[in-house]
């Protein structure tokens, strides 16, 4: 490495642009479904996807299809709309605002027991692609989750993902819900400036916001479940996280849309599969990397192992995920979830026949 103060300041300087990566990437696809690409090219059979975080490299199969051709091929106009947390996804296509949305299966789960029928049509991952990381100033006080006890812990949103599994990570190591504060911090800069005034002691977050804090020593690593192997260890067990969630029915009064959309999500995660980080990250908006893709490709690196490479659904993930939320979520430990609506092989299976 060259260690002269130049090539340092420049580093630090793409550093922080990359951490304004959420930010800028969350305004523009609300308001342009992402800039480049993100509208089709208006002649084929219109769908709207809300994503939970375009620019989170867990869901980076949504805007890599559309970079692809994936969906024009597929004859689909497929506008892209983000929001900076799953929740906010899984809002948006149960008020009717959209026909799909790119999040966590769990949402499916959870909204089950709420009296909606949505379910997975073809799943990303097989892992969360989450990490926990602890500010520098709490490291000694927080080694594992039995340390939670008392702390605030940021997550996405309250009610996402990223807060479902801060709650189980607590009770299983005998820390009850009542007793840690989850506090709703969104991703990328909102969330370093988080962990960095102190504002959070830990927090769940993704590529590429792990990248940057690492890079910017800015927090260390307490949990990392970006593998399937992460997720086991902590999970006990694969869990479906990004996955393209409907309403069920839509999904089956529009069953050839359905097959497309799936067709065109499993081209690119077999694409992915046989891709580097690197190649990968060429296909994606310029402004993902803000000038330093080589950090982003490193973010990108770090989480490809939690993708699926054809779009199943893990044997044994619906039963992790409903492990988990009956852990520490009322509504569902005191209900008969039937795990076989909340996804659906039968788009995948032809995708992949």
């Amino acid at each position: 490495m060259r260690k002269s103060a130049r090539p340092a300041a420049l580093a630090a300087t793409c550093l922080l642009a990359l951490a304004s990566l959420t930010a800028c990437a969350d305004d523009a696809s609300s308001t342009a479904s992402a800039g480049s690409g993100a509208k089709g090219d208006g002649k084929g059979t219109k769908v709207k996807i809300m994503v939970g975080g375009l620019d989170k490299v867990i869901y980076l199969p949504a805007m890599l299809t559309q970079r692809l051709g994936f969906f024009d091929a597929e004859g689909l106009d497929v506008e892209l709309l983000s929001e900076p947390a799953g929740v906010q996804a899984e809002t948006a296509l149960v008020s009717g605002q959209v026909q799909g949305a790119v999040g966590f299966y769990d949402h499916t789960l959870d909204l089950q027991v709420k009296g909606k029928a949505v379910e997975s049509v073809v799943q990303f991952s097989h892992a969360p692609g989450e990490v926990e990381i602890v500010s520098n100033k709490a490291a000694d006080e927080i080694k594992s989750p039995k340390d939670f006890k008392g702390k605030k812990l940021g997550v996405t949103g309250l009610g996402s993902s990223t807060n479902f599994l801060t709650e189980y990570l607590a009770v299983q190591n005998g820390v009850p819900v009542s007793e840690i504060t989850p506090v709703a911090v969104g991703a990328g800069p909102t969330f370093i400036s988080a962990l960095e005034r102190g504002s959070i002691d830990a927090g769940m977050t993704t590529d590429p916001t792990v990248a940057t804090i690492l890079a910017k020593n800015a927090g260390q690593i307490l949990i990392d479940m970006r593998t399937p192997q992460g997720s086991a260890a902590a999970l006990g067990g694969p869990y479906p996280s990004s996955s393209l969630y409907m309403q069920t029915d839509w999904v089956n009064s529009h069953k050839d849309t359905v097959q497309k959309l799936v067709n065109a999500f499993v081209k690119t995660l077999k694409w992915m599969s046989t891709h580097s980080a690197g190649e990968i990250a060429d296909k994606m908006p310029a402004d993902y990397s803000q000038g330093n893709k080589t950090l982003y490709a490193s973010a990108i690196e770090s989480t490809l192992p939690m993708f699926t490479t054809d779009g199943v659904m893990p044997k044994n993930g619906p039963e992790t995920v409903e492990k988990v939320l009956k852990a520490f979520n009322p509504n569902i430990k005191n209900a008969d979830v039937d795990l076989s609506k909340t996804y659906t092989t039968e788009f995948v299976e032809k995708a992949t026949g």
